[in-house]
């Protein structure tokens, strides 16, 4: 019997959308990553708590009051998440620290999203 391998489709179109220019750089963040993988946004936060040793600064970065102000300005994102909004500034992910999140979150589905998050990444790359 042959072995049949499910993927997960996820748009490209859907990935692009939450990738942001903040700080010159390329990232995404946490609650849209959360999303992404099936998980909340408090859950993919602690995961990265817990191993804080594989994030470094250049991995990760919470937004400041301002810059997350502006993204909301931009309408890149709402302002409300869930009940009762956004209780603590997000915190913004590169490209490598999508990477390390696979390390981390280790579920069939986190695994078949980041194949697609660095997918994207890296179309994006080829486009500029």
């Amino acid at each position: 019997m042959a072995k049949t391998t499910k993927t997960l489709m996820i748009p490209d179109e859907l990935v692009m959308n939450k990738i942001y220019l903040i700080r010159g750089q390329k990232v995404m963040l946490d609650r849209d990553l959360a999303e992404l993988y099936g998980v909340t946004t408090g859950n993919l936060n602690l995961a990265v708590k817990r191993n804080k040793k594989r994030f470094p600064k250049d991995f990760i970065f919470q937004l400041t009051k301002e810059e997350f102000e502006a993204l909301i300005l931009q309408n890149a994102i709402s302002k409300k998440q869930g009940r009762g909004g956004t209780r603590k500034l997000p915190y913004a992910f590169t490209e490598q620290g999508v990477s390390m999140l696979s390390g981390v979150l280790n579920s069939w589905i986190a695994i078949q999203v980041h194949i697609q998050i660095i997918r994207v990444f890296a179309k994006m790359r080829e486009m500029l």
